[in-house]
């Protein structure tokens, strides 16, 4: 299957993934022939890439690293749990959540032991779901990431386990921001940011005074949008005063806020969110822990159609665990009107080799 952008979707092209909804039921099935009104739907829902089936991506498959019934059903307990938080009394709202932490505890085990067993690089395809509420799925996603982050960087099980708590509930605060304005659909002003803002401090008093996590947890709320040069908040720490998970978590959060969709723009592919973040490496994030990061996620999906530097253009068949920036490619060929996808190379063996440009609107006329 091939990864392409619904602005070049066409009548007739087959769906090469299902797309869920929050509840778990299939909103487009995989194998459905794509019509005008599917078309039309896509546009509405606010999906920018579909997986679609056709010859010069014959045999390529894509698989998450978390099944789409288990991640499904983790963001309902999410949710679930956080909205029992959220309909408290703002008196009553720490000891709810200390009566949540159990499932919590039960969401992030299930997580990390996905994320523990696969041998693989993390894969994650946030546009095969729709969820209603942001906060929900960022959780879930904030939290695979921190795992994957602190098991490159060769954390104890027990420590593993803090941080995908911590990861889970670094946003727990927005829980206590006004709904008009962490739900609004266009940009926020800067008086709604610092609103917005408040959300670190707010967690870390809903988390410091809980029988039931440790409160290295409060911290990951309080610290996770802090920065090693002093720039982030609530409190301009730098880089010593910042606690090794939340400088876990504040890369993860960033990379899934930038390739997460919102109303107000489009989402980032990862080897693009990459570039942005790395752009602060050493400054803003942590070097060992974008590094580590860099290593744990897969930057080119399967699929995925990229242009080299030699002009050729290729789709991404396979992982390359050794260097995921440098995957395997299934190199494309054109004779006449025809496209043909003949060869296949790693591109970790050609040096000289690089990748320019992420192609999602590349035809593939193959009549």
């Amino acid at each position: 299957m091939r990864l392409i952008s619904i602005n070049i979707l066409m009548e007739g092209m087959v769906v090469g993934r299902t797309i869920w909804n929050e509840a778990g039921h299939p909103l487009l099935h995989k194998d459905v022939v794509v019509t005008s009104r599917i078309i039309e739907r896509l546009h509405d829902l606010n999906i920018h890439y579909l997986y679609i089936e056709d010859d010069v991506s014959k045999g390529i498959v894509v698989e998450e690293t978390i099944a789409p019934a288990k991640r499904l059903q983790a963001v309902q307990n999410i949710t679930k749990s956080f909205n029992e938080v959220k309909q408290a009394k703002s008196t009553q709202a720490s000891y709810v959540l200390d009566q949540q932490s159990k499932v919590i505890g039960h969401i992030v085990d299930d997580i990390m032991n996905s994320v523990l067993e696969s041998e693989e690089i993390l894969m994650v395809l946030t546009d095969a779901y729709l969820y209603d509420e942001y906060l929900y799925n960022h959780s879930f996603q904030v939290t695979m990431y921190s795992i994957a982050i602190a098991k490159e960087l060769g954390y104890s099980y027990e420590d593993l386990r803090l941080i995908g708590i911590g990861a889970m509930l670094h946003d727990i605060g927005k829980l206590l921001v006004p709904t008009e304005v962490l739900n609004k659909p266009d940009k926020l002003t800067q008086e709604e940011f610092e609103v917005v803002k408040n959300h670190s401090r707010f967690g870390f008093d809903l988390l410091r005074n809980l029988h039931s996590v440790s409160l290295l947890v409060a911290h990951c709320a309080f610290q996770h949008h802090e920065r090693t040069d002093g720039s982030g908040y609530p409190r301009g720490l730098v880089d010593v005063e910042i606690h090794p998970f939340a400088k876990i978590i504040a890369v993860a959060d960033v990379f899934d806020a930038l390739t997460s969709t919102r109303s107000y723009r489009k989402r980032m592919l990862p080897s693009d969110a990459l570039k942005i973040i790395e752009e602060g490496r050493g400054t803003q994030y942590d070097e060992r822990v974008f590094d580590a990061f860099k290593r744990s996620i897969v930057h080119y999906a399967n699929g995925t159609v990229v242009q080299l530097n030699d002009g050729n253009r290729a789709i991404v068949s396979k992982q390359n665990i050794i260097d995921p920036s440098r995957p395997w490619l299934r190199i494309f060929e054109k004779e006449e009107n025809l496209l043909l996808a003949t060869y296949e190379i790693c591109l970790i063996d050609y040096p000289l080799l690089e990748i320019v440009k992420i192609e999602t609107e590349f035809v593939a006329h193959t009549e």
